[in-house]
């Protein structure tokens, strides 16, 4: 075999590492192990394909365009190979290995980590990497085994299992009603304090009928931070259910407009997604399988 078609696979776990930490130091930290070995594998990596996969500059490191395509390459086929790993090691017996889930922070919050501990004793082999991002993720980019998505599914090469719907709910505290009423209809909501979100502009556009985009006075990136932001009285917001269910339930928060929700929008759909190409391991159907009917969505 040419010898170009022997790097290893430590190596380029490294470059990747390189890739998702901004440079060399970075991956080195995230690692824990010294800069140079790091240098040294990306070397390697380079002479044995003759050419350049990084540009480096002062302050970081940037894939060239044969690079881009290279790591690509390389994060398929190194999920593709532990996929393989695991399904093997895993025949006949309980699931093991890593399960990384990505999931929106408010998700992981109320709906994940409640059930961790319990997931944990029924499936103790099972080492769970949890990640939190607002917006969607390229699972293979991001090394991900399985991600929860709330909202409308666009990208056809992902498979998908609903794990149900989750209403939304346009809410405020008693604290802020007490101080500026509640409105009544959504023609007021220009009289109130809006709370939306700033990174992702379609989660402003609230299910009441006849009703555009709102504009937030006070706005956040993290859907979290808006129920806290709902909570302490600085105004009205739209969440799911899976958020603020037990608040509503406890009357910390109270639903507003209910006569003019527009139910079933595709903002409330709820799905756990992975890649259709790769064998679907034991360890992904068992979260799936194991959270489905433990979620509290609405």
């Amino acid at each position: 075999m040419n010898s170009k078609l022997k790097t290893r696979s430590d190596d380029l776990e490294l470059l990747l590492a390189v890739t998702e930490c901004g440079g060399f130091s970075g991956a080195a930290q995230a690692l824990d192990i010294q800069v140079a070995r790091v240098s040294r594998a990306v070397q390697k990596i380079e002479r044995e394909l003759g050419c350049n996969i990084l540009t480096r500059t002062t302050r970081r490191v940037v894939l060239t365009e044969e690079g881009k395509l290279f790591v690509n390459a390389v994060r398929a086929g190194l999920q593709q190979i532990e996929s393989a790993e695991s399904d093997l090691i895993n025949r006949g017996g309980l699931p093991q290995g890593k399960l990384r889930i990505d999931a929106a922070s408010p998700f992981i919050f109320h709906q994940i980590i409640p059930h961790i501990q319990a997931f944990k004793a029924a499936y103790p082999n099972i080492e769970i990497e949890l990640s939190s991002n607002e917006e969607f993720v390229d699972l293979i980019e991001k090394r991900t085994d399985v991600a929860i998505r709330i909202g409308k599914l666009e990208d056809s090469s992902l498979h998908a299992r609903t794990l149900g719907r989750s209403p939304l709910f346009m809410v405020a505290s008693p604290e802020y009603l007490a101080n500026h009423g509640a409105p009544k209809t959504p023609h007021d909501l220009l009289d109130h304090e809006l709370i939306g979100f700033s990174n992702v502009k379609t989660l402003n556009k609230w299910p009441l009928k006849n009703s555009p985009t709102i504009t937030p006075t006070l706005s956040a990136s993290n859907g979290e931070t808006v129920r806290q932001l709902a909570l302490a009285g600085n105004g009205i917001a739209c969440l799911s259910g899976f958020m603020v269910n037990r608040d509503i339930a406890s009357k910390k928060l109270r639903v507003l407009l209910a006569p003019y929700h527009t139910p079933n929008t595709d903002r409330e759909l709820v799905n756990a997604v992975y890649y259709r190409s790769s064998t679907v391991s034991k360890r992904v159907s068992a979260f799936i399988d194991f959270i489905k009917p433990r979620l509290d969505l609405s």
